[in-house]
């Protein structure tokens, strides 16, 4: 009978990662609280300096833990930089292989879009869009004279969802947003007048105040029409 294998043991580095994190939820750390020394932690969880420092880093990579030389240590706050950095890598990639990752995640964005709207729209009287209507002014004033700024795109997107109380959305969109802006080179300019641009933010923002769910989903499509045919001039 064969012998099974025995799983490896995890290294001394990655037992002191998972002993760093245990140790946060174990004593309700949150973001921005301190967490203790190198010695403290070598200390309480029985490592050596050299495999807190691998778990320290590795942790700073992910996010886990901001390390601010001549402050300290502290647990960090939630960040999608490293997969806003992972995304436009391979989406650069695949577009030199004739593929089109890219619309791929434009793709998970509408559907994300599509269902967040619908959720606006429950929230009824509740949801303050006055902010949105602001941009929306600030994009018509902007039109006449060149295209809409991608910051002004960008807050609409940021401020109509802010009602929802989910600070996961705005960092999903803003991901999606800063994988798009990075690749903006490659896109080349916008195919559409900047008119049609602040129509269709328009339309989604007026089916919304107006609650119509099928006219909200029906303008999110439109609107992200004229991002796909961007993408797609490029995909081969």
């Amino acid at each position: 009978m064969a012998t099974v294998p025995r799983p490896a043991r995890p290294s001394r580095a990655v037992e002191a990662q998972e002993g760093v994190k245990d140790l946060i939820v174990r004593r309700g750390l949150v973001a921005g609280d301190p967490l203790p020394t190198e010695s403290e932690l070598m200390e309480e969880l029985r490592v050596s300096r050299n495999s807190v420092r691998e778990a320290l880093k590795a942790l700073q990579a992910v996010g886990i833990v901001d390390i601010r030389h001549g402050f300290g240590m502290f647990v960090g706050r939630m960040s999608l930089a490293g997969l806003v950095d992972e995304l436009t890598f391979h989406s650069r990639i695949t577009l030199q292989n004739g593929k089109n990752h890219l619309a791929n995640l434009i793709e998970i964005r509408e559907i994300l879009e599509s269902g967040l709207v619908e959720r606006l729209i429950e929230l009824g009287p509740e949801a303050d869009l006055t902010p949105v209507a602001d941009v929306i002014a600030r994009m018509e004033a902007e039109a006449p004279i060149g295209p809409v700024s991608p910051e002004t795109d960008r807050l609409f997107h940021d401020l109509l969802y802010r009602p929802l109380g989910n600070p996961l959305v705005s960092q999903l969109l803003g991901a999606f947003w800063d994988v798009y802006y990075q690749l903006r080179d490659q896109l080349g300019a916008p195919d559409e007048p900047p008119g049609d641009v602040v129509r269709r933010h328009r339309d989604i923002y007026t089916a919304v105040l107006a609650g119509d769910r099928g006219a909200a989903v029906a303008a999110v499509h439109a609107h992200f029409e004229g991002v796909r045919n961007r993408v797609a001039r490029i995909g081969g």
